[in-house]
């Protein structure tokens, strides 16, 4: 099976089609090109043309966090993996230094849109390349990893994720995790955790935590979604909740669904507050096409998980390396103001990376 990692990075150009590009550069025409972007959990591809990338960067995107290698691993498996997964992220920065800066604070994100770069933050989006071994939160750190999902969608040693069914809280092991990850500046993500996991780790952590890409329960129960009382409990300490982009989450309608988007947004701003709600899109940049080679990707990297009826994942506005643009502009015609706006898309992520990263 094409693992994640794999399917991220070492993906052949061809395997995917992509829509030409219908849309010029537009430096100077969109308040994003002015203010502060940042996607809290968005992909970066090494097949990316150098085009599309500055397609990305003329939009107005300033720093992303990408997560490093396939989650659905355990034990030894996930420790390499997670090693390649630097080493293939490393290597992509250092063949694209014009556009990519690795970034390990927020100093980084600064020099980087002083440069008209994109910084690059990595994220594991489970954390079973630690094993049982807290030294290896120091070595990966060490390398520059700087923030972690306590679990994936299963069991782990530190807690369940969001497909358990009677999966544990937050396990012994997954409090002495916390602490260390505290220590030493590692930003706690709790997408795809259960709803008790994610509520003990809040309570548990002394420093604020993230969920980088979920959606709201209330608006659409699915599991990768959130509860308002976590929202609140994440906002009251500090926290911040990503909204992703991923379609499923939200909505069984496929065309002319942007609205409800931007009904997740507004709900999670609503419950949590503007200061604790920004955007994780969990999303590729490239204008994708629904074709059979497309799809035949898909199924290998899904596997027993894959059902065609949920794709596409994406929004069709949102499609494409100009997402954030239509973002802004959509919002702002329902009524956000441009002080929010900034907060929402990039400000409230700068913070909470200054607080507990650097």
């Amino acid at each position: 099976m094409l693992n994640r990692r794999e399917f991220t990075l070492g993906a052949a150009a061809g395997a995917i089609a992509i829509g030409a590009s219908t849309t010029g550069l537009a430096a100077g025409k969109s308040p994003t090109h002015k203010a502060l972007i940042i996607d809290a959990m968005g992909e970066i591809r090494a097949v990316y043309t150098d085009s599309l990338v500055r397609e990305m960067i003329d939009s107005g995107l300033n720093s992303i966090t990408v997560t490093l290698c396939d989650p659905k691993s355990y034990e030894s498996q996930a420790y390499d993996w997670g090693m390649a997964g630097i080493l293939e992220y490393d290597r992509l920065i250092a063949s694209k230094p014009e556009f990519y800066r690795k970034a390990t604070s927020v100093a980084d994100i600064d020099k980087a849109r002083k440069d008209g770069k994109i910084s690059m933050f990595y994220l594991f989006q489970n954390s079973t390349q630690f094993g049982k071994s807290l030294d290896n939160v120091d070595i990966f750190y060490g390398l520059g990893v700087r923030s972690s999902q306590i679990t994936y969608n299963y069991q782990n040693w530190a807690g369940a994720g969001c497909y358990e069914d009677n999966g544990s809280g937050l396990t012994v092991f997954g409090h002495a995790l916390v602490d260390k990850m505290n220590s030493v500046g590692m930003l706690i993500d709790l997408s795809h955790s259960s709803m008790k996991t994610m509520a003990d780790t809040i309570a548990a952590s002394n420093a604020p935590v993230m969920v980088s890409h979920s959606c709201s329960k209330a608006l659409f129960d699915h599991p990768r979604n959130t509860t308002d009382e976590n929202l609140r409990a994440l906002a009251d300490k500090g926290g911040l909740f990503g909204v992703t982009q991923m379609r499923g989450f939200m909505t069984h309608k496929i065309k002319n669904a942007l609205p409800v988007y931007y009904e997740h947004i507004e709900h999670a701003i609503n419950v949590a507050g503007i200061d604790h709600v920004c955007i994780g899109s969990d999303r590729d940049h490239r204008r994708l096409v629904m074709t059979d080679e497309y799809l035949a990707e898909l199924k290998r990297e899904e596997g027993e998980n894959f059902d065609p009826t949920h794709w596409p994942l994406y929004f069709h506005e949102l499609n494409g390396p100009r997402r954030m643009e239509t973002i802004w502009d959509g919002l702002k015609a329902r009524g956000m103001s441009e002080g929010n706006l900034e907060k929402l898309m990039g400000k409230n992520v700068y913070r909470l990376y200054a607080e507990v990263i650097g």
